[in-house]
């Protein structure tokens, strides 16, 4: 299983899609998952949904993993072929500067003044994107428009992914949530026998990065009887983040948020929580609970379309966030996969996810 998710991991992070502008990974998944689902739509908003159905009555599961990321948007294009960029999403302005990106298909970077004649005060401070430019190698705005680069094509890092020399550990760009949307996939293949109780629903959301979109009108449109957001998240481990802040560790397994957001704005539904717990504990698999008060994930939206929909979260820590250099571990996929097989393989017994189920 480890190198088929390698191997659907690399594919996935080397399609460029902005929050907004996902039709190639769209097509992407739909040319490799469509085919072999029991049912597969595409909606209008651009969420691909591959259903699998089981051999025994049970409940409908929707897990969403996202297919967008963060990245940029061109704004415009001056007289001399220099591009001006609108961040989208959770972009950071001090990981623009000098950094090789690609507008479109077109390789191109992020500019930066000669060093030598930066002041002392401009070497102590981050520009912000509205001052920065992206230079594709034009001389001017024709030979730019000449290249098929648009106000609106999308910007993002040319970051590879790159596997790290325990085999396990690996970084690149786009690792959130490409590294989701590979273990749903993976997940899609080991369920075809549909040796399973209910039916999968399986959802690659879009605009995650931007408000959650996707995942709403997903589930406004299933009406499943629970769903999992599976994402990435951030954790700690490294110098510059205290256990009180993140405690978690990248390759001890997915974590659980109980809560996230906040304010804790987002608690896992407490008959999903139970569920995730129990079996992970069940079947022996890592898993680390947590409570995230940095964000939140599609399960968010799920929790609250077309009146309630109990809902949480399995999610991969990842270090270095809405980064180029993003790092998880294929481990945590690997035991993420295992979880939700293993959710998937007892649906029939799960009981009713009313709010005072026991």
């Amino acid at each position: 299983m480890r190198d088929d998710l390698w191997i659907k991991l690399t594919q996935l992070t080397e399609i460029p899609a902005v929050s907004g502008q996902e039709q190639r990974i769209v097509r992407f998944l739909w040319d490799e998952l469509a085919g072999r689902a029991d049912a597969a739509e595409i909606d209008a908003m651009g969420n691909v949904y591959i259903q699998r159905k089981g051999i025994r009555p049970g409940p409908e599961m929707l897990i969403a993993a996202h297919t967008d990321q963060i990245g940029a948007t061109v704004k415009y294009v001056d007289e001399a072929g220099f591009l001006r960029m609108e961040k989208v999403g959770g972009t950071l302005d001090a990981l623009l500067v000098g950094r090789k990106v690609r507008v479109g298909d077109i390789p191109g970077v992020v500019g930066v003044k000669p060093g030598h004649y930066q002041t002392e005060e401009e070497r102590r401070k981050v520009p912000t994107a509205d001052q920065l430019y992206v230079d594709v190698g034009a001389g001017s705005r024709d030979e730019v428009y000449e290249m098929g680069i648009r106000i609106g094509t999308q910007i993002t890092y040319d970051d590879q992914l790159t596997r790290l020399t325990d085999g396990n550990r690996f970084t690149g760009a786009a690792v959130d949530d490409r590294a989701g949307c590979a273990v749903l996939w993976q997940l899609l293949d080991e369920m075809e026998d549909a040796d399973f109780a209910g039916t999968i629903s399986a959802v690659f959301t879009v605009q995650e990065e931007i408000g959650l979109r996707g995942a709403g009108v997903a589930a406004e449109n299933l009406r499943p009887d629970f769903g999992i957001a599976l994402d990435t998240i951030p954790c700690g481990g490294t110098p510059d983040v205290k256990d009180t802040q993140l405690h978690t560790r990248i390759g001890d397994g997915p974590v659980l948020p109980l809560a996230s957001g906040r304010r804790c704005s987002a608690p896992v539904h407490p008959a999903v929580r139970d569920l995730l717990i129990s079996t992970a504990e069940d079947n022996e698999i890592p898993y680390q609970p947590m409570v995230f008060a940095g964000g939140n994930n599609d399960a968010a939206a799920m929790q609250v379309a077309d009146g309630g929909i109990p809902a949480g979260s399995v999610t991969l820590p990842r270090r270095y966030s809405h980064s180029p250099v993003e790092m998880g571990d294929i481990r945590d996929m690997k035991a993420a996969t295992d979880l939700l097989r293993a959710v998937a393989h007892n649906m029939d017994k799960t009981g009713d996810f009313s709010f005072l189920s026991e």
